[in-house]
């Protein structure tokens, strides 16, 4: 839940690396909920009065944990960190990937699973890295059906 009990439920976006700043800011918008925009540094700032930029200390996983210690029953969270969106489904949030897929209680620890296998292949063959496949245009309209659907299925604030 947010820092302002005034703003009621939210969106947290993992924003550094994030392909879908953009989109999560209009959708939010038209839905009239407040987004909290967590980096580490070097995003611009919104005019918008619904987004809060939100700078963490440099550090590993100093944005993960501000959301994780935030996000809770009725926020959408958006982020591909599978240990973030562990915790966030844990606390009731509903996670969404880049590309529009769902992280739920169902699914999550398969994903952390994978994410750790992948990391373990990794570091047993330095030439096996990087991987998987771009973000494409389809990626970007699902991403932008699922928030609106996720934003327009939540409680009330």
């Amino acid at each position: 839940m947010s820092d302002d009990p005034a703003i009621g439920r939210a969106v947290y976006v993992d924003a550094d690396a994030c392909p879908v700043k953009a989109e999560a800011e209009r959708v939010t918008t038209r839905h009239g909920v407040a987004l909290f925009m967590v980096s580490n540094g070097g995003l611009r700032p919104s005019a918008n009065p619904l987004v809060r930029m939100v700078y963490v200390p440099e550090g590993p996983d100093a944005a993960d944990m501000w959301i994780a210690e935030r996000a809770g029953p009725g926020d959408v969270v958006v982020t591909s960190d599978m240990p973030l969106a562990a915790k966030c489904v844990a606390a009731g949030a509903q996670v969404l990937r880049h590309d529009g897929s769902a992280l739920t209680a169902a699914n999550v620890g398969e994903a952390l699973a994978m994410r750790d296998l992948m990391t373990d292949l990794r570091a047993a063959d330095p030439f096996r890295q990087g991987g998987g496949r771009g973000f494409s245009a389809a990626d970007r309209s699902r991403f932008l059906d699922a928030l609106d659907r996720a934003l327009r299925a939540r409680p009330a604030g």
